[in-house]
């Protein structure tokens, strides 16, 4: 059986098993999910979404079978088998070219959701929630439900001509936008049982009527909102009790569970109710790269006391001036004072800054803070101060004294987390 069928069932029958998905396209952030997986003889799912991956390459200049082949060569690298790295298509549909029209935004939609089946990816979300430059807005649930219908037409199409394992599908939307609230976390609203219900009804009408309707019991997951969510600098965490009556109609309606996004900087009781209340896929992404970033930053206050401010690689100042040179990436989502957008670029939960990492200049910055500190050693005193833990794991032997080591286990912290909810506790297991 398809491995993401087969999870999703033992959830359905009680077993207290969910799913992370690292969304995310940095190298360290993904050889940190592999080699954690490695570790822990599991199976990763990656996940890539519309903006960043595209038959136009997305911000990151990758087409489906670019990303894939970057994530198989990390896979080889470490010698983990690449069956075991399930691939994920997320926000599929018109999203990237809302300002088109219907007809032109569906057709580029048509050949995204071919390419990611085409390339090996087997999780696949169909967006259509967002209304195109004709558009009504918002668009009914029948619309919504129509267009994504049309793109699992595609999506099987695909799957018929290339072959490999089932695709399975995820529908529906969350309320706040991709990637951190833009609005005030108060009026944030946990999806109704009712909207719920509605959504599946009329998606499986949908399927029905495109011909689909034996490919609806691979339908296994519903995106809502559990209440959970962030903001630049403040997180929203869940309350199970307000969520039990969403959590509770699921429990109604086979082989489906919910699927929650934004659920960075949640805690590890958190995310076990959230897998006990049926959000058993959890979507993770800027609080990897905000790790990541954290774990940098941290490397770049070391080289500049250590090896002075003449001989130091300048990461920190690298970045901001990037980001003053193309703003594109964070000025529409940081406002107030100037100070008030610095501290933002730099701190912001919603870690805008990873949208600049493979930028050559960041690149290269990045590549001359390793070989600083690489080639003169920072003592562990030091360490201690900046990267405490990752000093005590140094002294015990766990880690080895390599500053890229350090930094992808702060990443790690973060995909333990997830990993430890997601598989089976007995009740009243502890954080």
């Amino acid at each position: 059986m398809q491995p993401l069928l087969q999870l999703i069932r033992r959830h359905k029958s009680g077993e207290n098993v969910g799913v992370y998905s690292v969304c995310s396209a940095h190298p360290w952030v993904l050889e940190s999910a592999i080699r954690f997986a490695k570790e822990r003889n599991s199976s990763v799912l990656i996940e890539a979404t519309s903006n960043q991956v595209n038959q136009f390459g997305g911000y990151t200049g990758m087409q489906p079978a670019d990303f894939r082949e970057m994530v198989w060569k990390i896979a080889d690298k470490i010698g983990f088998p690449r069956e075991r790295v399930w691939l994920g298509g997320d926000h599929l549909g018109p999203n990237a070219w809302q300002n088109r029209s219907t007809q032109e935004a569906m057709r580029l939609s048509e050949i995204l959701i071919y390419d990611y089946v085409a390339a090996g990816f087997r999780k696949i979300h169909l967006d259509c929630s967002m209304s195109c430059a004709d558009d009504p807005v918002p668009l009914n649930d029948e619309i919504v439900a129509s267009r994504a219908a049309r793109l699992c037409q595609v999506a099987e199409h695909s799957w018929k001509e290339h072959g490999g394992e089932l695709p399975v599908y995820v529908i529906g939307t969350e309320v706040p936008v991709p990637g951190g609230a833009r609005e005030s976390m108060e009026e944030m609203q946990i999806t109704s049982p009712q909207a719920a219900e509605t959504t599946l009804k009329v998606h499986q009408h949908a399927w029905q009527e495109h011909g689909l309707a034996d490919v609806w019991s691979r339908v296994i997951g519903l995106v809502v909102q559990p209440g959970v969510e962030f903001d630049h600098h403040n997180v929203k965490h869940y309350n199970s009790a307000k969520a039990q009556a969403l959590s509770q109609f699921i429990e109604t309606v086979p082989y489906l569970v919910y699927e929650a996004h934004s659920t960075d900087y949640q805690t590890l009781r958190v995310y076990r109710e959230l897998v006990r209340d049926h959000f058993a896929i959890l979507k993770v992404g800027p609080a990897l790269t905000f790790a990541l970033r954290e774990g940098l930053f941290a490397l770049d206050k070391l080289d500049r006391e250590w090896n002075g401010e003449l001989n130091a690689a300048h990461l920190h100042s690298t970045l901001e001036q990037i980001m003053h040179e193309q703003p594109q990436h964070w000025s529409p989502y940081y406002k107030g004072s100037a100070h008030q957008q610095y501290i933002d670029r730099q701190y912001s939960l919603s870690d805008r800054i990873r949208y600049y990492w493979a930028e050559p200049e960041a690149e290269a910055a990045v590549n001359n803070l390793l070989n600083n500190l690489r080639n003169n050693p920072i003592p562990l005193s030091m360490l201690s101060q900046y990267l405490p833990e990752q000093a005590e794991a140094v002294k015990e032997g766990r880690l080895e004294h390599d500053p890229k080591v350090w930094v992808m286990d702060k990443v790690r912290t973060v995909l333990r987390q997830y990993a430890l909810a997601c598989e089976e506790q007995s009740e009243g297991a502890g954080a």
